[in-house]
């Protein structure tokens, strides 16, 4: 069917379940093909993918996946990208490397930030500046800085694959990939792994793009309120430069193995672990296809059955065991060109690793022949079909989900449109469970315990491994330095210095001037307000927020964390799980488990620690966060009834097992996210907000949890009496917050069955505790076996004199997309950096993020007022900067966030006037604002505290500020 001159329609569809109408072109000219989604979304979305199998490990298309960002014909500036971070209301703007495509989205409530978005990655990734100074800064380089010193790597992609090979369960997981795919580009990886991306060269990068980046190669996709029209417009204008192609990008499917396979491979520790190696193991096993998208909806439902709920057969099994203490593995895998399922455990003894092989293999064999229990089909369906019909990907932008999902048929040559629309799959697979008996059973027959294309792999502590892989790459690049003529090594420092005078050359204004972009007077001068009405009820707080929700109750119940003496603080995360996960008087943790997945949308713990406006104290709380359907808020209430009053909190086991899983999960977070346990050290200095969430979320947690481990089983009584002793002090409806978001004519039916909730909860007078900060270190060296660091520095402002006012979050964004974007990113070749800065508290920080350096990244931090009072800042910058504020303050938040974010404003005393009056400031930003606060920020350099994460090796050797009162520790 013919539509306009350029495109052709191939498929059109209605999609009731996502309120959206589907239609499917192809471009006439080159084949490209065009999914666009119209909704009354007004967070629009676009993406542009490609299909790049990577043929080695020289991490191309990840790099590459930086480098298009880096200047283009249409916009000849050093970093579009950045220039898009610092001036646009943009609600995502990023680019994924996966193993088999590159994705370029974008999004915005803005129509005309949303076209502008869309030309600038357009023009990006057909027609990107890539020059060998490119590839030298967001991939690898030779650094020299004088014949005398030893030749290092650097750069961008090289700094983030050293972060990821640093932390073990990144390496599980793409070991375990890696297993099942030994024949195609999944077996290797695409990120890029750091023995091997320095053997990329130019030319193989250049042919990189020139093959795959051509519209034949592409799949784009619109989403939202904006003219479906205006789309194929937008992208005719580039797709029309080219001329069909055949690109041979497919993915080979990997044979079947006719045995299964075993492999061990070594993972980095501490060389003082020697006397307690802790490994880890997963069992993995190839699937079938996900164009099937019933059959790939099946294995979602077979996964959440086996695994996703605490009491789901093969984790408890697991669990229960005793041989580790975390799940480990992916689970189910259904983004490639073949599904795959990978489940094990790790905190194992490595002569272990067998039996765990034995309980996974015996677990499913006995499930496949006894059946699953009744209850566990029914949670798991019902869970997969509520996650479906709210359509809730939390800060991520709808369409972009539904572009990802899209993509998972379409990229292999099947039907975007059947994976999107789940009603008619869904309603087939209930008919199918309720008239074949055992239809997950007979998926687990078939596709695992027949199923010889099955790996285990085993990762084995290894103590040396860190200091082998240092030492290695410096015999390598001693041994490539050794055999460099003299000119060969003075083109090398030639190179490096003239990478530098690049990076620190300023854009052509008129370059920067042709990036498309909003002005002042396009903003909102108001903010958004968010429905907030409170009410008193029984002693208890409700806060309600009449918004359109699509007929689900969102609950959130709160309980005063200042209720509490402050040593009971670091159990809160545990008493948290334990509500839900340990069972009741009438319930075991199975059938309760079973029961909220059945009747709910979910419940989970979530704690929260803010300081409050003009108060010595803070805000802190522990919540139950509860959804379901509006018809099954009898069901949600009674279910945290139950659990509040009835909980049986003297199984010692169970909370043994929850103490080893937090642990294992923290520990596993320590690398994927270290500058956040950075900032959260630094932070509990500055006010008792941030005392409590280290306490609650960070190092002082970790510690915690070590030395409750061995507590539980030496004094258990003690531990019992602590977590009873809580539950006296927390469940009384005096202290009582419920916040609830539904919709008006809904909440009549809820507010009454809220009110008998909060009667039958019993009632105190409530004493707030006060609590007294303990003192940490204020220069730390936090060690891990790493190999790039996490580098913090920051202050109190309003300590230092500081009164507050709304160009703080214009100048604190200018800061993290100008100066240490450029300094640390950019010439430093860490992954990233970020300026922080709490406008209750007043705590302002400097974060780097797999950081290559300690000491220049301090030297950074330490010059960024001198920087500020001496920057020529053009007016063009700081619109752009103001822009970027509004739209920070304007970010997108679906129903269930804005009633989070409305009472979390309510409990921190940031009132609707309160922000008017920031954003009042942030739009009159000036200049002078600029230079003034550069005054606190020298005072900063003089009086701000280090946390530095990373390996010992370095911390130990780095010039790091009052160097003789910085304590070493050690967190892993």
């Amino acid at each position: 069917m013919p539509v306009g001159h350029d495109f052709e329609l191939i498929k059109a569809r209605d999609i009731p379940e996502l309120h959206s109408r589907a239609e499917l072109y192809r471009h006439r000219k080159t084949g490209a093909e065009v999914l666009s989604i119209s909704n009354s979304d007004e967070n629009k979305v676009f993406g542009i993918t490609f299909r790049t199998p990577p043929a080695d490990e020289t991490g191309v298309a990840h790099i590459l996946e930086h480098s298009v960002l880096c200047g283009s014909r249409k916009y000849p500036v050093k970093e579009p990208f950045v220039e898009l971070l610092k001036g646009s209301l943009q609600t995502f703007l990023n680019a994924f490397t996966y193993p088999d495509k590159t994705c370029y989205p974008v999004a915005s409530q803005n129509l005309q930030d949303f076209y502008n978005l869309i030309d600038v990655y357009l023009d990006a990734v057909f027609y990107p500046l890539l020059t060998p100074y490119t590839l030298a800064q967001e991939g690898w380089h030779y650094e020299l800085e004088d014949s005398g010193q030893a030749l290092q790597y650097k750069g961008v992609v090289f700094s983030e694959m050293k972060g990821a090979y640093s932390s073990a369960d990144r390496v599980l997981l793409e070991y375990s990939q890696q297993s099942l795919f030994p024949n195609n580009s999944y077996g290797l990886d695409s990120g890029g792994n750091p023995r091997h991306i320095p053997e990329l060269t130019f030319a193989d990068f250049v042919n990189f793009h020139r093959k795959y980046y051509h519209p034949s190669n592409s799949r784009i996709f619109f989403y939202g309120d904006d003219d479906p029209l205006k789309r194929l417009a937008l992208v005719n204008e580039y797709l029309d430069d080219f001329e069909a192609a055949r690109i041979d990008s497919a993915v080979a499917p990997q044979p079947r193995f006719d045995q299964p396979r075993r492999i061990r491979r070594p993972f980095a520790v501490s060389p003082d672990e020697k006397s307690r190696p802790k490994g880890m193991v997963t069992v993995n096993w190839l699937l079938t296809e996900p164009t099937d998208v019933e059959m790939a909806l099946s294995f979602r439902i077979l996964n959440h059955a086996l695994l996703g709920m605490p009491a789901s057969p093969l984790r408890k099994a697991l669990i229960d065991s005793g041989l580790g203490e975390d799940l480990a593995g992916i689970g189910l895998e259904d983004e490639l060109r073949q599904m795959y399922f990978s489940t094990g455990l790790k905190g194992i003894a490595v002569d272990d690793a067998e039996r765990v092989e034995e309980l996974i293999l015996e677990t499913l064999s006995d499930l496949a022949e006894d059946g699953f229990d009744p209850l566990t089909v029914e949670a798991a369906f019902n869970t997969i079909e509520f996650r479906l019909r709210e359509n809730n990907p939390g800060h991520y932008p709808r369409g972009l989900v539904l572009m990802l999902r899209a993509l998972t048929t379409w990229l292999y040559d099947g039907d975007p449109l059947a994976a999107l629309a789940f009603e008619q799959p869904l309603a087939r697979l209930k008919r199918k469970n309720e008239s074949v008996r055992g239809y997950l059973e007979e998926l687990l027959q078939q596709y695992f315990l027949e199923n010889l294309h099955r790996t285990t792999v085993i990762l084995e502590p290894d103590p040396e491994l860190h200091v082998r892989e240092a030492t290695e790459e410096r015999q390598r690049l001693s041994s490539i330095q050794a055999s460099m003529t003299p000119e060969q090594i003075r083109e090398i420092k030639e190179t490096a210095d003239k990478l530098r005078q690049l990076q620190q050359t300023p854009d052509p204004p008129e370059a920067l001037a042709a990036i498309p972009r909003l002005k002042l007077s396009d903003l909102d001068r108001h903010n958004k307000i968010i429905p907030l009405s409170v009410f008193q009820e029984n002693g208890a707080r409700i806060l309600y927020h009449d918004l359109e929700t699509n007929g689900i109750l969102y609950v959130d119940v709160g309980f005063d964390l200042h209720s509490l003496p402050q040593e009971y603080l670091p159990y809160v995360p545990l008493f948290g799980r334990a509500l839900l996960e340990i069972g009741t008087d009438r319930e075991d943790f199975v059938i309760l488990s079973q029961r909220i997945s059945s009747k709910t949308g979910g419940i989970h713990p979530e704690s929260l620690t803010t300081a409050v406006k003009g108060a010595p104290t803070c805000a802190a709380w522990l919540f139950l966060r509860g959804k379901a359907v509006q018809s099954r808020c009898g069901d949600l209430l009674s279910i945290l009834q139950d659990v509040l009053l009835t909980v049986k909190l003297d199984n010692r086991e169970r909370f043994r097992q929850m103490v080893l899983e937090e642990k294992a999960r923290r520990e596993q977070r320590l690398v994927p996210e270290g500058h956040r346990f950075v900032n959260l050290r630094l932070q509990a200095h500055f006010a008792e907000a941030g005392w409590a969430a280290e306490q609650i979320k960070g190092v002082s947690y970790l510690f915690f949890l070590r030395r409750l481990a061995s507590q539980v089983d030496e004094d258990w009584p003690t531990v019992l009496s602590t977590m009873e002793q809580m539950r006296q002090c927390l469940v009384n409806r005096e202290g009582l917050l419920v916040n609830v978001t539904i919709d008006g004519a809904a909440w009549k039916e809820v507010e009454p069955q809220l009110a008998e909730f909060i009667r039958s909860l019993p009632a105190a007078k409530m004493q707030a505790m006060q609590w007294s900060p303990d003192d940490l270190p204020q220069y730390e060296g936090l060690t891990l076996p790493a190999q790039v660091n996490y580098v913090g520095k920051g202050a109190n402002i309003y300590q230092l004199g500081y009164r507050l006012h709304g160009s703080a979050q214009v100048i604190s964004r200018y800061l993290r997309t100008a100066y240490l974007w450029e300094h640390i990113r950019v010439q430093g070749g860490a992954y990233g950096a970020f300026c922080l800065f709490n406008h209750l508290s007043g705590g302002l920080s400097f974060i780097s993020y797999r950081d290559p350096h300690i000491e220049q990244t301090l030297q950074v931090y330490d010059r960024v007022g001198h920087f500020l009072r001496t920057t020529d800042l053009h007016d063009d910058e700081l619109t752009k900067s103001i822009i970027g504020a509004i739209g920070d303050m304007d970010v997108h938040l679906l129903p269930d966030a804005k009633g989070y974010t409305s009472m979390v404003r309510y409990l921190a005393g940031d009132t609707d006037a309160d922000r008017q009056q920031r954003r009042q400031e942030v739009l009159a930003t000036t200049i002078a604002d600029f230079r003034s606060f550069a005054d606190v920020l020298d005072e900063v350099k003089e009086k701000g505290l280090v946390k530095v994460l990373g390996p010992a090796e370095q911390i130990e050797t780095a010039a790091i500020s009052k160097r003789d009162s910085l304590q070493v520790v050690k967190v892993l």
